[in-house]
């Protein structure tokens, strides 16, 4: 009889001949188990998606309780269901009056590629720009957004119209012009090593987006839902954008996203032509119901309230002769080494030791932390001795 990992590698679609292979048992707060019964420390959270840890109770009981009533039953926007309605509802209270409409998705890319189009549809025009070393999905749409064409090349050929800046390149902003239908952008570039805006960047980018008459596209796929420490980072950032793209923690675990922005903008959809973009399992009533369980959580525990001092303290904790440099932006972390050559060492021996990080797309000297919003001081610190351990380990074995 083949084993589990044997059926995974013969039927499950790989995306590469690095698969991180941890069979899971459960997972369970801030931990995740293998069959071994082994526990690790999550500081990754699925690539930020697990902000609550894993299976919350605020969201299992928002999941049970919608199991009791029903799960799909018509195509987006065609049925009100509770479950929409509320979360919706719940949504909007806590963004800027102008972010005051829905449109629910099942996962980021999807989110990106109906802002695209609606940026289109609703300017007339056709350019767009992306930021270099930005990530916003694998779909066509969000694939031509990528700069990187040793990822691309082997797509090609994608939308065309699309143009590349430089993040917090002041001088680049002149490339926004009124032939712009939208600028796409990230608050903080994840996958190019945590970069934060700096000099008011974004605020800039916001007034030229004005002054065009582009719509400036805020692609919060990753920094959403309390991950920066606020709960949302255009807030963090001084801004208010035109189109708000939310996906990741956004579900507690669930598989969930969502487009925001003004009713009046969002109408464009719904003529010239009719149905302008229609999805069938968006808004899946379970998703919607753990996502306003998420949302309740973060807002009524106040755990966004305590993810600034959790940063301060990792970042005062991860001290080393290898680590060059920790960029943060909440709890949302990169921390780059002094050699690449470490990098790959340090991630693997973490594991070993009992905690899981992970690679950036575009950064090949720092590794990822994003731990769950809800880890402990107390885990924080015993978090950080198994880093600085690992970080010894791929030390010695460079100048033993």
């Amino acid at each position: 009889m083949p084993s589990v990992r044997q059926l995974f590698l013969s039927h499950i679609a790989q995306t590469s001949d690095l698969s991180l292979g941890l069979e899971i048992d459960k997972a369970e707060g801030i931990y995740i188990y293998d069959i071994e019964g082994k526990k690790y420390f999550d500081l990754n959270s699925g690539i930020s998606v697990s902000s609550l840890g894993h299976r919350h109770p605020y969201v299992i009981e928002a999941i049970n309780k919608q199991l009791e009533k029903h799960l799909h039953t018509m195509v987006y926007g065609e049925h009100i269901q509770q479950s929409q309605v509320a979360f919706a509802k719940l949504l909007t209270d806590n963004l800027d009056d102008s972010l005051n409409s829905v449109y629910f998705f099942m996962s980021g890319t999807e989110v990106i590629e109906a802002a695209m189009k609606l940026s289109k549809r609703a300017t007339e025009r056709y350019a767009i720009i992306a930021c270099r070393n930005a990530y916003h999905g694998s779909t066509q749409g969000a694939e031509s957004l990528r700069s990187d064409h040793a990822y691309s090349q082997a797509f090609l050929p994608l939308v065309p119209g699309i143009k590349h800046i430089t993040f917090n390149s002041e001088e680049e902003l002149l490339h926004i012009t009124e032939k712009t239908a939208a600028v796409i952008i990230e608050p903080v570039q994840a996958e190019a090593g945590v970069i934060v805006p700096t000099n008011n960047y974004l605020k800039k980018v916001r007034e030229r987006c004005t002054e065009v008459g582009a719509l400036m596209v805020l692609d919060e796929i990753q920094t959403g839902f309390g991950r920066t420490g606020f709960l949302f980072a255009y807030r963090k950032y001084g801004i208010v954008p035109d189109i708000l793209c939310v996906g990741k923690a956004m579900g507690g675990g669930m598989p969930i996203g969502a487009m925001i922005c003004d009713k009046k903008l969002m109408q464009a959809f719904t003529k010239s032509p009719v149905l302008g973009h229609i999805t069938t399992f968006g808004g899946h009533p379970v998703s919607c119901a753990a996502g306003h369980g998420n949302l309740k959580a973060l807002t009524e525990l106040q755990i966004v309230d305590d993810v600034l001092d959790k940063e301060k303290l990792f970042r005062k904790l991860l001290v080393h002769p290898i680590i060059k440099e920790v960029r943060s932006s909440g709890l949302m972390m990169a921390v780059e080494l002094t050699k690449r050559k470490y990098l790959k060492h340090v991630v693997a021996h973490t594991m070993e030791l009992g905690a899981i990080v992970d690679f950036f797309l575009f950064n090949n000297r720092s590794f990822r932390l994003a731990p769950p919003l809800v880890i402990s001081h107390d885990e924080i610190k015993k978090a950080c001795e198994l880093l600085l351990a690992a970080c010894t380990f791929a030390e010695a074995k460079y100048t033993s």
